[in-house]
């Protein structure tokens, strides 16, 4: 038992001095890591939920220090904001927990009151709603990106798609975002590949473009800008749609090199991630 108590002591000063000269939310993941929390939900057959409640926890971390102006470690905040506040000894950390604690109950509705209803797809089995909207579908969020690399996974993602669209009495609205913070990082996704098995001729792009930003019809991402992104002449920029002719619609991640040289790198649906030379890869906006 002392052994025990004595081993944990030294993994909080551990995690403590690990921790001590990283910006807030590396050291909130840095914290889930060491701590065994999250292999201990990779574990548990029921730990995914876990797992995303604890990654929403990083970037709610990464956007409050983003907006507190904020990115200094966890011991002190001594930003210029900070200190005409009179908050410039206050931890960072405490000042986000206190945040957390107040934006927690802060606009919950009582009992019986008109009001949206924030859940996920398993809660809302055997309900149903006049109007229904799902948010996040994205490939590698609906479907998740785990479904892939099990045994009917897609099927069932596939499946709780079914259910989600089947709450809706009378109006359902769906949507996915082009970027979002995951794991404390901007992230560029795909349209879901359920959006594709919908029949056309039921929905309204509430997004409609002239010239749309993913081809397939239904529901399209916003355009992307077409000028180079800075210090990259290549005509690209992160987060733009483009199309090759065998790998098909995918989404600019990364670039390199100038020129001749220039590389994109690509994240297509159905072919991953691929890095590819401009000159020769022929790619162009979707």
């Amino acid at each position: 038992s002392s052994g025990k108590v004595a081993g944990f002591a030294r993994l909080i000063e551990q995690i403590k001095q690990a921790t001590a000269d990283l910006p807030l939310a590396e050291a909130i993941d840095h914290v889930i890591e060491a701590s065994g929390l999250a292999d201990y939900y990779r574990a548990d057959k029921e730990g995914a939920d876990r797992l995303e409640n604890l990654n929403e926890l990083i970037n709610a971390a990464a956007l409050f220090a983003e907006e507190s102006g904020s990115s200094a470690a966890l011991g002190s905040d001594n930003t210029p904001e900070a200190a005409a506040s009179g908050e410039a000894t206050q931890p960072e950390l405490d000042r986000f927990l206190a945040h957390a604690a107040l934006e927690a109950g802060e606009h919950q509705a009582g009992a019986g009151h008109d009001a949206l209803q924030l859940m996920t797809v398993h809660a809302a089995k055997g309900l149903e709603f006049h109007a229904v909207f799902i948010t996040g579908l994205e490939e590698g969020l609906f479907p998740h990106e785990q479904s892939a690399n099990e045994e009917s996974g897609l099927e069932e993602e596939r499946r709780l798609m079914y259910v989600a669209i089947t709450r809706a009495r009378r109006r359902l609205y769906l949507s996915h975002a082009q970027s979002r913070m995951l794991h404390g990082q901007t992230r560029y996704s795909l349209p879901s590949r359920f959006l594709d098995e919908l029949p056309k001729q039921v929905l309204l792009d509430l997004n409609r473009r002239a010239e749309p930003a993913y081809p397939s019809g239904g529901y399209s991402a916003p355009a992307a800008p077409r000028s180079p992104q800075t210090g990259n002449d290549t005509g690209y920029k992160v987060g733009q749609s483009v199309t090759h002719a065998k790998f098909g619609t995918g989404i600019i991640i990364d670039f390199e090199g100038r020129g001749a040289d220039a590389r994109v790198q690509v994240k297509f649906r159905e072919v991953g991630t691929k890095w590819l030379a401009l000159a020769y890869a022929k790619l162009a906006p979707a």
